[in-house]
């Protein structure tokens, strides 16, 4: 900081860099799920993964903002974010995310009807929660919580 309390330009970009990253935390937690049990991850490994990530997340969403930004609209959405992945190349990746993106809508929507109290709404299309083939298991909720996804090599 400088003395008039403002942040020199040094330390104003340090946090501008780290903000961007996703939490090295949540990527090495990730990262233990796809190993062994007793695997180790090296700190450069973990580094590296999260620097790939967040870059790569950086790279779709400055797709699909442009996307927006030409048909002059302010909020990104998920078909947005597919568009962004099929037309870069990750057209695999894409149709799992749109599998994942169907149900996530479905579960948000059953989970507001069970909150206002529509019976009918309460159990219908529940049963790929506890589905060990389904995309997402404990917490759907999570737009991040995709470690249950399967590997699309």
């Amino acid at each position: 900081m400088t003395d008039s309390g403002q942040a020199s330009g040094d330390e104003y970009e340090d946090l501008k860099e780290q903000d961007r990253f996703l939490p090295i935390a949540n990527v090495a937690r990730i990262m233990k799920k796809a190993l062994p049990e007793n695997a180790k991850i090296a700190k450069e490994a973990k580094e590296c993964v999260q620097e790939c990530v967040s870059e790569f997340i950086s790279f779709i969403t400055s797709e699909a903002s442009d996307r927006c930004q030409q048909e002059k609209r302010k909020t990104i959405n998920g078909e947005d974010i597919l568009w962004a992945m099929q037309s870069l190349g990750f057209e695999n990746y894409a149709e799992t995310l749109k599998v994942y993106l169907a149900k996530y809508r479905e579960t948000t929507k059953i989970e507001r009807a069970s909150a206002t109290g529509d019976k009918d709404g309460e159990h219908a299309g529940q049963e790929h929660l506890t589905d060990p083939n389904a995309l997402f298991i404990q917490h759907p909720q999570a737009p991040g919580y995709y470690q249950e996804m399967p590997p699309q090599f």
